[in-house]
């Protein structure tokens, strides 16, 4: 599932390609996504223009000038694009939003746990994500997160895979940050002195910036929204790497379901539970 980095790179890549653009013309495909389309919002659709897109947690937002929103969820496999409306359609197409100027912006989902919807305003947006969103993965409040940490009784990739406590962050950031900040996956929130939060807030914020740098991790099915993809995954030092050497002890890798998703560490960097 494409996470925060890859979300952002989408949104960066498709800024310059349909801000100012005029909404044409709308196709839709014959399956639905995850939430059902309504015809009615095409009628809103039709001739606005895109006057912004950003990003919050896994969520793309375009903004319109009549100040409804598109918002997106690319979900397991989706890939929001824009380019020349003269290329051939792929498969899996369930939208293209057709701009008055032969440009299309396309949403693929071969699995269709994504979705697209028109919001008719921000402030219904922000209602909707309530406190189901907390703060973005860089520049995170140190109290705030470590006190969130502290109190917890679930372990480490749990709380990591809480949209509520970090917006952004998946199960291969989760795990790459665990191994930079050296903890294991299992370890408690509560058994980690404030010095190993600090510690784990600031791999958490090195990781993403530099998986964004890198735009995202390419896996299977995901690319930005200019078509190109990401590097990321060539610089995993856990994810994915079940028995191959640790880069910085070379131990094997391991891997293990923890919170319900498949967990990489190295056993000899991540020794579980640490006490206060």
């Amino acid at each position: 599932m494409p996470e925060l980095p890859e979300v952002e790179t989408v949104v960066r890549d498709l800024r310059p390609l349909i801000v100012g653009r005029t909404i044409a013309a709308i196709r839709t495909g014959s399956k639905q996504l995850r939430k059902p389309w309504s015809k009615h919002w095409e009628t809103e659709l039709i001739g606005s223009t895109v006057v912004g897109i950003r990003r919050r947690g896994k969520w793309i937002l375009v903004d319109l000038d009549t100040g409804a929103i598109l918002l997106v969820h690319l979900g397991m496999t989706g890939q929001f694009t824009a380019g020349p409306a003269g290329l051939p359609p792929p498969d899996h197409l369930h939208f293209a939003f057709a701009f008055a100027d032969e440009h299309e912006l396309r949403y693929r989902d071969v699995r269709r746990f994504g979705s697209v919807q028109w919001i008719a305003s921000d402030a219904l947006v922000q209602h909707a994500f309530g406190e189901s969103l907390g703060p973005e993965p860089v520049d995170i409040p140190a109290e705030p997160f470590a006190t969130a940490v502290r109190r917890s009784r679930r372990n480490l990739k749990a709380i990591l895979l809480d949209q509520s406590i970090l917006a952004g962050v998946g199960n291969i950031y989760a795990d790459e940050s665990l191994f930079r900040s050296r903890l294991h996956p299992q370890t408690l929130g509560s058994n980690l002195t404030r010095s190993k939060c600090d510690t784990l807030r600031l791999a958490i914020e090195a990781v993403i910036a530099q998986a964004i740098e890198y735009r995202g991790s390419t896996i299977r099915d995901y690319i930005g929204g200019s078509g190109l993809r990401g590097g990321f995954q060539d610089e995993f030092k856990v994810y994915g790497r079940t028995g191959e050497p640790c880069a910085a002890c070379g131990t094997a890798i391991e891997m293990i379901r923890v919170a319900g998703r498949s967990s990489h560490f190295c056993p000899e960097c991540q020794k579980k539970n640490p006490r206060r």
